[in-house]
């Protein structure tokens, strides 16, 4: 098995789009939530929280005959994509186009505009509003295809449209490709936009925050108090290569990837089950030849659902014990869906380059129902850690673990 690492990491979300803005957020303890006025007009939906992107426009150099086939989710991951790539030194590198490199990507789903164009004409007959562009905007895999073609990858194309683990799987896709030898070099990652629709599948379960006039004290994941997670938007996007690759061309490294985890409850398609999601921990944790001593930190999935977090907390005291230091990154931007498992992996491997851990925004008390762990609170934490885990788990009881190890 060939050794696999991160040279590139790069991403669009509410609290900016470079970690020195993003790190000034998480420092403060300031989250990106929002009151969504406009979704008044949604007059049985009970949350009106958000953590929209803060006026993203496209770039001026991305050319009409490459962005027609895109909605915001395929926009989103191009420019995540493209900031990756230039923070890898691989910018206009011809290397890229020759087959060395693949994709694996992934989102909940495409975008939602399109839908609304089929949906009227099931509704009317009209297909006044349905063009040549609107599957390809809206299909599952339009992200992954977007990547792939924007910059002429002709490696092989992995699309995980996997809910809540879109983003994480896709980085499991991709390491697994590279470390079998299949691939040189991956893009890995996750996108989501925010809509109406999207939401709604949340708040029909009961399971969105509703704390509507208090936005700065929502989402709490692990909290007595918590009642909800808070839908966000973004992406990101890692460079993934074989170790030899990049040590040949001088690329920085910014971690490794140990070990992957992956699996399915095979119970119930929204409830989590804590003995599953153990068992993709120990997974990541046998792919990486480790014991559960070697973690220092857990980057948590922290949606703040009621039974989420429970189950969470249980399969992650399970594997570690009381011991293991524990934050959820969803407190600032809340839960980004299929762009969460890349988002959090990025900013997991920036806190470990930097030995320095963000808390858990608004938890100021763990639910005594949760499992007991070392819950990081009130300020940023110190760790010195050769290797980090970051958790992400998705309705249809899919689980997914990463663990990275500091840069070699």
């Amino acid at each position: 098995m060939k050794r696999v690492v991160v040279t590139g990491m790069g991403g669009v979300t509410a609290l900016g789009d470079q970690w020195s803005e993003i790190e000034a957020a998480l420092e403060a303890g300031r989250n990106a939530v929002r009151r969504m006025p406009e979704w008044d007009y949604f007059e049985s939906l009970h949350t009106r929280l958000a953590c929209p992107l803060p006026g993203f426009v496209a770039p001026a150099h991305y050319p009409r005959k490459k962005t027609r086939s895109m909605g915001p989710v395929s926009l989103y991951s191009v420019r995540a994509s493209e900031l990756a790539l230039a923070d890898a030194g691989l910018t206009g590198d011809t290397s890229i186009a020759d087959g060395r490199m693949g994709v694996a990507y992934g989102s909940s789903s495409g975008s939602v505009e399109p839908i609304r164009a089929f949906g009227t004409m099931l509704s009317t007959g009209s297909m006044s509003e349905v063009t040549s562009n609107s599957y390809v905007q809206m299909m599952p895999h339009t992200s992954a295809v977007n990547v792939s073609l924007f910059w002429d990858l002709k490696g092989r194309i992995v699309p995980t449209s996997c809910a809540c683990a879109s983003g994480s799987q896709a980085i499991g896709y991709a390491y697994e490709s590279i470390a079998t030898g299949k691939q040189a070099m991956m893009l890995a990652g996750g996108a989501e936009e925010l809509s109406g629709p999207a939401v709604a599948v949340f708040d029909t379960l009961y399971a969105t925050s509703t704390r509507n006039d208090e936005p700065h004290l929502t989402p709490r994941p692990f909290d007595v108090a918590r009642d909800g997670l808070v839908v966000g938007e973004g992406a990101a996007t890692l460079v993934l290569e074989e170790y030899e690759h990049a040590v040949a061309r001088g690329a920085r490294i910014h971690a490794e990837i140990a070990g992957f985890g992956c699996n399915s409850d095979g119970v119930h398609i929204t409830q989590p089950t804590a003995a599953t999601m153990a068992r993709a921990m120990q997974l990541a944790l046998d792919d990486a030849h480790l014991k559960p001593e070697a973690i220092a930190y857990v980057n948590a999935h922290g949606t703040s659902t009621d039974r989420g977090d429970l189950a969470e907390s249980h399969a992650t005291a399970q594997v570690f014990g009381e011991r293991m230091p524990i934050s959820s990154l969803k407190s600032y931007v809340g839960h980004t869906l299929g762009a969460c498992g890349a988002l959090e992996a990025w900013w997991t491997i920036e806190m470990m380059k930097r030995n320095r851990y963000a808390p858990t925004l608004n938890l100021t008390q763990p639910d005594p129902a949760c499992a007991p762990l070392d819950y990081i609170m009130h300020e940023a934490r110190a760790i010195d850690a050769e290797y980090v885990m970051s958790n992400n788990f998705a309705f249809g009881g899919i689980n997914t673990s990463l663990i990275f190890r500091r840069a070699p």
